[in-house]
């Protein structure tokens, strides 16, 4: 009678507090969205369009399977990304942990006990006529329980919120660790290049230097030339070769640092014979992005997950402040013998409703709601300094592509002039209308050229690449998105 009582009271006592449950603190609202363009000029270049996000292949853009293979390498064999990948999966399983919560908790229990039983501590004293042993028993148990967290003011649910939002923050987090280490990638691969370039260059003009020594000899041994000639030619072959070392240490440095991006040593990295001109570059960049595309990028998503988690904690904070009630039964069969276990007589249960009401804590329970809640402020101000940042990153970013554009043109007029100083100043020194020096003159300004045409070139490759970055590689040009089916999806994120 009294266990169907009980039974019904803890019925009713669970209905009310299933209608009454409501979930406590702040729900979460995404910031709006930037309204503004990401731009710079009013005119030349295009509007670009939203592309697909850090699931595009982006750096297939630049037409090169090499560099194709290089940065699928990197995605899949770089340690720090695998790093990346096991945080996130820790951050998926905790889910799964705080999920677990709102359901019925479930446990087994046995136990066994030897136990002296102090007769004197009941009233019972021994005298030599009637002498009385404290008795000896043993004592087995096996039972177990059901009890479930009604969760009325939603502490569990909130923190099942917080539990996917720093989840979806540490997959950003992925994202933005993948799109980096393939941007890296690009960018060293383009060093190298340039490198290349480099060498290339100074072999040229050190081939060109040898000549003109061999040219200054022969005058001189035909009576035409001076002594001072020769040594001013051989002096500037030398100071030319003493800067053959620097370059292929850049050459060696870019090749040890894309061994450490593809998580490999330099030994195993295999011939980097990289060339600028192997390298596509979009007929034309744009001159203004929309905002959502800037959105887009996981940095930004990462700081609103942030938020969106620092709101939930709040919510969870909050119910800490209030009653909780938890529901219950356990059983159990209990008997001094291994065989009276299964005897429906050693049966014993228990069916109980607990509420737990914070009264006095110290002040605690209130001010880590107040630290929740900072912590949300700092939140909102983080992402609003992301969201300000990636505007501001992208439109120095398009303002130096419009610039390396100009630049271009004006070096390769540089090289061309100069090409033809120098080809005029040799012909004069070829039969006797001018000295070496003016030779000498014409193939350093040549050098200096040539030399300033790859730094540009490799700039404009790069800012290419780092705006492809900066957008978590979604823009793409009207004339360009016939490519992106060919282009097809990136690799998935775990």
């Amino acid at each position: 009678m009294r266990a169907r009582f009980l039974s019904q009271t803890v019925s009713a006592l669970a209905i009310v507090s299933l209608a009454a449950g409501c979930t406590v603190g702040p729900n979460f609202r995404a910031p709006a969205a930037p309204t503004e363009q990401s731009g710079y000029g009013d005119d030349g270049g295009g509007k670009a369009a939203l592309g697909q996000g850090p699931e595009l292949r982006w750096w297939t853009a630049f037409g090169s399977d090499q560099l194709d293979g290089l940065v699928d390498r990197a995605i899949l064999s770089n340690h720090s990304l695998e790093a990346s990948r096991a945080t996130l999966a820790s951050a998926r399983q905790r889910i799964a942990a705080v999920r677990g919560r709102s359901l019925p908790q479930v446990d087994a229990n046995a136990r066994t006990e030897q136990e002296l039983i102090n007769l004197a501590a009941f009233g019972f004293t021994s005298s030599p006529q009637f002498p009385i042993d404290n008795p000896e028993l043993a004592l087995y148990t096996v039972g177990g329980g059901v009890s479930y967290d009604l969760d009325l003011f939603g502490k569990n649910r909130r923190s099942l919120e917080q539990a996917r939002a720093d989840f979806e923050a540490r997959q950003r987090e992925t994202e933005a660790a993948h799109l980096t280490i393939a941007g890296r990638v690009v960018m060293q691969v383009f060093a190298i290049a340039a490198a290349n370039d480099r060498i290339a260059a100074q072999n040229e003009l050190l081939a060109d230097r040898e000549r003109t020594v061999n040219l200054t000899r022969k005058r001189e041994r035909a009576g035409v030339g001076t002594q001072v000639e020769i040594l001013s030619a051989e002096a500037e072959l030398v100071n030319d070769r003493a800067g053959t070392p620097a370059l292929e240490q850049q050459l060696a440095e870019g090749r040890a640092m894309l061994a450490v991006l593809l998580g490999i040593s330099p030994a195993e990295l295999g011939p980097t014979d990289f060339h600028l001109s192997q390298f596509a570059l979009p007929a034309a960049v744009p001159v203004a992005l929309p905002s959502a595309l800037v959105h887009q990028r996981p940095d930004i998503l990462e700081s609103e997950a942030k938020l969106h988690s620092a709101t939930a904690a709040i919510g969870v904070a909050t119910a800490n402040m209030y009653p909780d009630i938890n529901l219950g039964v356990t059983g159990s069969f209990q008997s001094s013998t291994l065989g009276g276990l299964v005897d429906t007589n050693s049966r014993a249960y228990d069916l109980f409703a607990q509420l737990t009401a914070p009264i006095f804590h110290g002040g605690t329970l209130t001010a880590q709601k107040r630290g929740a809640e900072a912590d949300a402020r700092a939140a909102v101000a983080t992402y609003e300094q992301t969201v300000i940042e990636a505007f501001g990153q992208v439109s120095g970013l398009l303002s130096a592509l419009q610039t390396d554009s100009r630049a271009l043109d004006i070096q390769r007029n540089a090289v061309d002039v100069a090409g033809r100083s120098r080809q005029l100043s040799r012909r004069s020194f070829e039969v006797g209308n001018s000295g070496v020096l003016t030779v000498l003159e014409a193939n350093r300004s040549w050098q200096q050229a040539r030399l300033t045409l790859v730094d540009v070139q490799a700039r404009q490759y790069t800012n290419v690449a780092r705006l492809y970055v900066a957008t978590a590689g979604g823009w793409m040009l009207p004339e360009q998105k016939h490519v992106a089916s060919a282009v097809g999806s990136g690799v998935k994120q775990p």
